[in-house]
């Protein structure tokens, strides 16, 4: 069975590159306690709107879909799952919520594992939730031409326990110890858990919850303000990319995390760079939510897009939005370019 080495396999990561971008988080961490202590009474409004985002992206990703009204309705509680979709969204944010809540308390072993796999069902009819598979799966990709290979072919079913169970064994002692950085650990014991592939079903959606809860407990919290399933899912064809490099050789235990590791932590200094501007746009919360609008359209060189207004002011709805930018346009103090998916405004 594959080995689960997180003391010496670390140390082949440690490239220019990663390390200047691990240096980088390091820094915005360090910034972290002071956004959250400056702006604690606004910053729920980027907690709840993030829950709803982090919860439908993660769903999208993997196909389960519902309408922008039907997701803030379940995500907030105020409805009951009407269809299968809608069962596996309103078992995400049960999880979702537990991991924001408690993740001091829960800690990767595979029994926990298993805890939040029955969790993510709990609205599901049928036992599916809360074991291992009982056969063999394969990660498969679709072609051009709509035929289907494989592109991974993960632990046999056989195997998958005693293999969870040597995974979050070496984890622990690695996290633990304390000797590796715990922004490589995450995102190496991520990739592991992929490619052992324990449940028939909600993998991907698992594995982007246990990213959360490790980085949440490695101290790295942004991902509360900032959806990163929605920037995952905003990057697909490149996880995707990076998750298959990665997997290649994984059984002999010759494959290179690199390419995984350098995506995901990509993908949390993307995260920061947006929680503090988000942060910065705060600061314009006395203002009427035109003027707050007509704000970042002023601190923004070039051409801003509706959809990136509203990403930098979550808690604005889009008819709100629409409105002003309308009425800006007609004053004069704005002028629309482009057309169709690619229409952004400019300052005159």
């Amino acid at each position: 069975m594959r080995n689960f080495d997180y003391i010496t396999n670390p140390a082949k990561l440690l490239t220019p590159e990663i390390v200047q971008m691990v240096g980088s988080i390091h820094e915005h961490k360090g910034k972290q306690e002071l956004f959250l202590e400056a702006n604690i009474d606004e910053l729920k409004t980027l907690l709840e709107v993030t829950l709803i985002q982090s919860t439908g992206a993660s769903n999208r990703i993997e196909g389960i879909f519902t309408s922008d009204k039907r997701l803030e309705e379940l995500v907030s509680q105020k409805a009951e799952p009407r269809n299968r979709s809608e069962q596996e969204i309103a078992g995400y944010r049960e999880v979702l919520a537990t991991i924001h809540e408690s993740y001091e308390y829960i800690t990767p072993k595979p029994n926990i594992i298993l805890q939040l796999h029955r969790d993510l069902y709990s609205y599901s009819q049928g036992n599916i939730g809360g074991t291992y598979k009982n056969s063999d799966n394969v990660i498969a990709e679709t072609d051009a031409g709509g035929h289907q290979k494989a592109r991974f072919i993960p632990v046999p079913a056989f195997q998958t326990a005693e293999a969870i169970d040597e995974l979050c064994a070496r984890f622990l002692e690695a996290w633990e110890a304390n000797l590796i950085d715990k922004l490589i650990l995450i995102p190496m014991f991520i990739l592991d858990f992929l490619c052992i592939h324990p449940f028939n079903d909600g993998n991907g959606r698992m594995s982007r919850l246990l990213t959360l809860l490790l980085f949440y407990k490695a101290g790295y919290i942004v991902g509360k303000y900032v959806s990163m399933e929605m920037l995952i899912e905003k990057t697909k064809e490149t996880y995707y990319e990076a998750l298959q490099a990665s997997s290649v050789g994984w059984h002999e235990g010759e494959n290179s995390y690199e390419p995984f590791v350098k995506y995901y932590l990509g993908i949390m200094l993307k995260a920061y760079n947006e929680f503090e501007s988000r942060v910065e746009h705060l600061k314009y919360h006395n203002l009427s939510k035109p003027d707050r609008i007509k704000a970042v359209i002023d601190n923004k060189v070039g051409k801003i897009t509706k959809k990136e207004i509203m990403e930098l002011c979550p808690d604005i709805s889009k008819v709100t939005v629409e409105r002003t930018l309308t009425d800006l346009v007609k004053s004069g103090y704005i002028a629309k370019v482009g057309a169709g998916p690619s229409t952004g405004y400019v300052r005159i």
